[in-house]
């Protein structure tokens, strides 16, 4: 195993704002994150070594949200739908490669 506890470590806001201002839960965040957290148990990538999919709070980009970030790549996302998701996970996360079209 690498010297990372995880091979990948994703965070999905999930902030919630009050103000009026564009907050991430709003825009389906939090069931967006259940999703790739459902995925990668099917997949059986979940755990230590393979992939942490975890709910944060405001990351600070919700203007472009919702948002995401998978480390150690650094790599930020935004998506509209579990189809987003779901290409997120089977090319990023699976295959290695960054879906252009939803990075931001």
């Amino acid at each position: 195993m690498s010297d990372t506890f995880y091979q990948h470590h994703v965070f999905f806001c999930t902030n919630e704002r009050v103000d009026g201002r564009p907050c991430c839960s709003e825009r389906g965040a939090k069931e967006a994150q259940a999703h790739a957290k459902q995925r990668m148990k099917a997949l059986n990538m979940n755990g230590q070594g393979k992939v942490r999919i975890n709910k944060a709070g405001c990351l600070d980009r919700c203007d472009e949200g919702p948002v995401l970030v998978i480390y150690p790549e650094a790599v930020w996302y935004t998506y509209v739908d579990k189809e987003d998701i779901d290409e997120i996970v089977d090319s990023h996360l699976v295959g290695g490669k960054v879906v252009e079209r939803l990075k931001i």
